[in-house]
């Protein structure tokens, strides 16, 4: 499909930066505590990773769209509990705040690039530079387009008054965020940000083809402050490549933190290997070769499509809903058992949140 050929150039491109990935590394500073992999949990969160990929935001508010369907048959007691909504039409973002209740705790899951637009998204990715230090962190160096998508938007805003909100109702449970490709970018800065706020033990991290964020001392100080962090990887993925690695330049590259986990699929098995505390474990993704990343890979994780539900551009989709939802909204058409917080920036009201 002309898509995949796209794909290909993307990768071909990828190849020629990281032809020269072998070298001297910086190691990452591992915390003492140590996250046990939960292949159960891996599930349940993927599902909500998933999830917030819907463009239906009336399914999604009232939490009965497909994928909310499913996630709710994997669960087995009291299930999801919707707290707010985030919808961001200007930067084409999407996140929502919840209870599980079967896990006691409060999930946050944030959108990743829609599939018609991933192909220029990973060309960019290529070219983008360390240019932003990290506040507080010395010698720490993260990708300013993921830190400014989460910081420099309603995100961290909405997101935090929802985790405070459902905290204060439900007592201090802990926290879990997720989210795939870009989406698991956001959530790292998510969760760093919630950590710091809440102390590392209340918050834990599962991303799911997330590509580098920061440079090795971000991620020496990212497994320090948010300790109970997975990237679960897919076979030949090529976005946890990248931004690429370059191991000859080991105070400038990017650099993975702490803990992978990668997915095989082979003859109808499924693997998982748990890898080491270095972030780049060169027995795991980066073990393959350069010639054989793809990104179909990218769009299914356990089994689980992470593909949008509308192939149509994101702000021109998201509008359309957004001004749907709205009506609804107004009319008093959607009944839900507790009130919902729902933010909504649109271009022309960038900067205001809406209560409704």
């Amino acid at each position: 499909m002309e898509r995949w050929s796209l794909g290909a150039k993307v990768v071909a491109l990828a190849l020629l930066l990281s032809a020269a990935s072998h070298g001297r590394e910086l190691p990452v500073k591992s915390s003492d505590r140590s996250f046990i992999y939960n292949h159960t949990l891996a599930k349940t969160l993927v599902e909500y990773a998933s999830a917030v990929y819907m463009t239906d935001l009336t399914a999604l508010f009232t939490w009965t769209c497909s994928r909310c369907n499913d996630l709710t048959q994997v669960r087995d007691h009291q299930g999801f509990e919707m707290r707010s909504l985030i919808v961001d039409v200007e930067n084409c973002l999407q996140a929502f705040v919840g209870v599980d209740h079967s896990l006691n705790s409060i999930i946050v899951a944030i959108r990743g690039t829609q599939e018609n637009s991933v192909q220029n998204w990973i060309k960019d990715l290529i070219w983008k530079q360390l240019d932003l230090s990290y506040p507080n962190m010395p010698n720490a160096k993260v990708h300013s387009g993921f830190f400014s998508s989460y910081n420099n938007t309603i995100l961290r805003l909405a997101i935090t008054s929802a985790v405070h909100k459902a905290r204060k109702s439900y007592g201090d449970i802990n926290v879990i965020v997720t989210g795939h490709s870009m989406g698991g970018a956001m959530a790292s800065f998510c969760a760093l940000d919630l950590a710091m706020k809440l102390g590392g033990g209340s918050v834990q991290l599962m991303t799911f083809g997330q590509p580098r964020v920061g440079n090795a001392a971000f991620a020496s100080y990212f497994a320090k402050y948010v300790p109970n962090t997975i990237r679960v990887t897919h076979g030949h993925d090529i976005v946890p490549h990248l931004p690429p690695y370059f191991s000859f330049l080991p105070q400038l590259t990017y650099h993975h933190f702490p803990r992978e986990v990668w997915v095989q699929d082979s003859d109808g098995n499924t693997t998982e290997r748990i890898c080491d505390d270095s972030g780049e474990d060169p027995d795991c993704c980066r073990c393959i070769s350069m010639f054989g990343l793809r990104i179909q890979d990218h769009f299914t994780y356990l089994g689980v499509d992470m593909e949008a539900d509308d192939w149509s551009t994101c702000r021109i989709i998201t509008a359309q809903r957004v001004q749907q939802f709205r009506l609804e909204l107004a009319g008093n058409i959607m009944m839900t058992k507790h009130d919902i917080d729902v933010s909504i920036v649109e271009p022309s009201v960038q900067n205001r949140l809406e209560q409704f």
